[in-house]
């Protein structure tokens, strides 16, 4: 790399000196690749928990009639599914790659505040506990949704308290982690790396933290005024005492719009690494990236509203909102283009973190499309709250966000474990993933548009075909993941396999390839220098 002077050799054994052992090492973690490597397990922990939701779920919708699960169980399935995957595994996993690559790809030692980041994972526990274990409290789950739409969060049992307990912490960890993600990529990049000289997956957590100071408290708010009117006699959502539950609707939506983008975001960062090393070109239009990711954090915040179309809003108002939402497009747009212009006459090798980003970009575009259909009102009111919905977002979270991990995984997970996965179980992986996931989540397209609504643990004979295709390819993708785990992370975990060399990618370009395999438990004890001159941008 033309940008980096030479990185002095590090001492191993003085390295390992330092390095603590045992449970300690990971209760009292301040290093950021243990604390990357605490929140990876634990999102994948709770990955496999809300898989085994969604598969009773889809084994509850296989056929009409109830089968496994009454009506009021499957509710309290779909809302624990929901939160436990958005809140415990998708943003975790995210933050797990942000404290492994950000002081790696800025020549930091380590991030800004090493307390607060062991302090800010370790909230997520109790959380995790306090979601997972609802089941098991008096009335059982919450069965709200995971929006939590009031009235309906007004009636529900003591469970409903514990899950917005789970929040807070959870949303507290989010904004802890977020100032250190801030401070330390503004704060400790090494000399000579300017912002627009930092890879684009610093770029994107940069925006995506700021996305999360905004919101958190939004959604802090809106669950403190639920907890409020269930106990302490104020009416904010309950109309029986004058409240509005329409307002609860707005507040959670401020909050949840700028939340896909936080889940979206990172994604994006990922592929604009991983399409230029295999395409073996700059990526191209660099400045374009970095002004996309800002528009589209800002348009976030002016389209709540086109989730509610259905709820009485005026002509003005859906007019509005539609054309914001339209708006996004753009900016969206411009990262496809960009990312198919880095691979147009590329010299591209298609090894797995390749095909998971290809297969990101491909399934990605159809979930937008979809998007694009609902973010239309007239269209919207038609397929509101039916499966058409549940098929788009996730196209969008699932192809989406859950595609960029698995290709940001096989990316650097040799470069951290400092053994090579098998390519031939990766790219089993890959295409059995592809396949059942299209499987499972496209003829929900045709169950929305035929009227199928979503949340229902029953429905008439008519949808039966498309749910059945649906489930099979549903227990099909969860074993898929399963697959993933005992024969992918596993073995590299337990250090079997190839020895990884210090830049498994022809292509790939960034400070963290500049590091000896493995990594030394400290790195960059020393500021790397970056010559300030090269106009190389890095990443």
């Amino acid at each position: 790399m033309s940008a980096v002077l030479p990185i002095p050799a590090h001492d191993h054994d003085h390295e390992q000196h330092h390095a603590p052992s045992g449970w300690r090492r990971w209760v009292f973690a301040t290093n950021h690749k243990d604390i990357g490597t605490l929140y990876m397990l634990f999102s994948l922990t709770m990955l496999m928990i809300g898989g085994v939701l969604a598969l009773i779920i889809r084994a509850e919708l296989f056929q009409p009639g109830l089968q496994f699960v009454n009506p009021e169980l499957f509710n309290q399935l779909t809302t624990m599914h929901g939160l436990i995957m958005v809140f415990g595994a998708i943003m975790p996993a995210f933050v797990g790659f942000a404290n492994w690559m950000i002081p790696m790809q800025i020549g930091a030692s380590d991030m800004a505040f090493a307390r607060m980041n062991n302090f800010s994972f370790w909230l997520m526990i109790p959380a995790a506990v306090l979601l997972a274990t609802s089941f098991f409290v008096p009335g059982g789950a919450p069965a709200a949704g995971w929006t939590l739409y009031a009235p309906l969060t007004l009636q529900m049992g003591p469970s409903m308290d514990t899950g917005i307990f789970a929040l807070h912490l959870l949303g507290a960890s989010s904004i802890m982690g977020s100032i250190n993600i801030i401070v330390t990529i503004l704060n400790m990049r090494a000399p000579g790396m300017t912002l627009m000289k930092m890879p684009m997956f610093c770029w994107t957590w940069l925006i995506t933290a700021y996305l999360l100071i905004a919101v958190m408290p939004v959604l802090a708010g809106a669950i403190t005024m639920t907890l409020t009117d269930r106990h302490f006699g104020t009416s904010f959502f309950n109309p029986a005492a004058g409240g509005d539950p329409v307002m609860y609707q707005h507040i959670f939506w401020f909050f949840g719009h700028p939340e896909v983008y936080i889940m979206i975001l990172p994604a994006f960062g990922i592929i604009s690494q991983i399409v230029p090393a295999f395409a073996r070109k700059r990526l191209f239009g660099y400045a374009s990236m970095v002004y996309a990711t800002s528009s589209i954090a800002i348009l976030s915040f002016i389209v709540w509203a086109h989730h509610m179309f259905t709820s009485g809003m005026p002509v003005t108002g859906q007019l509005f909102f539609m054309y914001a939402t339209m708006l996004i497009a753009v900016p969206t747009a411009v990262k496809i283009f960009n990312w198919i212009a880095t691979m147009w006459q590329g010299s591209m090798t298609f090894e797995t973190p390749m095909l998971f980003a290809v297969g990101f970009i491909f399934v990605f575009t159809l979930g937008g499309f979809s998007g694009l259909m609902l973010a239309m009102a007239p269209i919207d009111i038609q397929i509101h709250d039916t499966y058409y919905v549940v098929a788009h977002f996730h196209y969008v979270l699932v192809a989406g966000s859950l595609y960029a991990l698995f290709a940001g995984y096989y990316y650097w997970s040799p470069k951290w474990t400092g053994v090579m996965y098998k390519e031939s179980r990766g790219k089993i992986h890959f295409w059995w993933s592809l396949i059942s996931f299209n499987v499972t989540f496209f003829p929900m397209h045709f169950l929305g548009l035929a009227g199928m609504p979503r949340r229902y643990a029953d429905y008439p004979m008519q949808f039966a075909d498309f749910n059945a295709v649906s489930s099979v390819g549903a227990f099909f993708f969860g074993f898929a993941q399963v697959y993933f785990f005992f024969f992918v992370v596993l073995p590299t975990m337990r250090g079997k396999g190839a020895a990884a060399p210090q830049k498994p990618w022809e292509g790939a370009e960034g400070l963290e390839w500049e590091l000896p395999t493995p990594l030394p438990f400290h790195t960059f004890e020393t500021p790397p220098k970056l010559d300030v001159t090269a106009t190389k941008i890095i990443g």
